[in-house]
């Protein structure tokens, strides 16, 4: 497994992979670290920097999770949200085949490991509130301004 400490405007992020996929990208307040030679490393920062400079809306990356099937069934919904929507956590619960485990749903949000490219910051409440967000709603409110995604305070 390896892994780099980039810079990003929402600070900085901590990303693992192996050698097939990427298996991690969360906010973390270590250090920046030197380059890498992991090629999906190199392509996932490089699709950041273009998501950042707002020249990218998807990512083309493999991507390994590990979890429930209910969790990967949320997480497949999440990356199925376009750049530039959201959808409340009820919606969510619906699309992922449970439309009463909106909590669940929430939870399964909290859990995921591969933030920003598994787009949970894309689910808001109904009422277009916020609701949580494991990385801190700063950096909720700002991915959410990036893509251009209305929301309540």
């Amino acid at each position: 497994m390896d892994t780099i400490i980039i810079n990003s405007p929402v600070g900085n992020l901590r990303l693992t992979a192996n050698d097939l996929a990427l298996t991690g990208l969360d906010f973390t307040d270590e250090q920046i670290t030197g380059g890498t030679t992991n090629p999906v490393l190199t392509e996932t920062v490089r699709q950041l920097e273009e998501y950042f400079n707002g020249t990218r809306r998807t990512f083309e990356i493999p991507l390994e999770t590990t979890g429930t099937d209910f969790t990967r069934r949320v997480w497949d919904e999440l990356k199925n949200i376009p750049y530039g929507e959201a959808i409340s956590y009820k919606q969510l619960a619906s699309n992922s085949g449970s439309p009463k485990a909106f909590r669940a749903v929430g939870m399964c949000n909290g859990k995921n490991k591969i933030a920003i490219i598994i787009p949970c910051h894309r689910v808001i409440n109904a009422d277009r509130g916020l609701g949580g967000f494991s990385g801190g709603l700063d950096k909720k409110r700002f991915l959410l301004r990036h893509e251009g995604i209305a929301f309540k305070e």
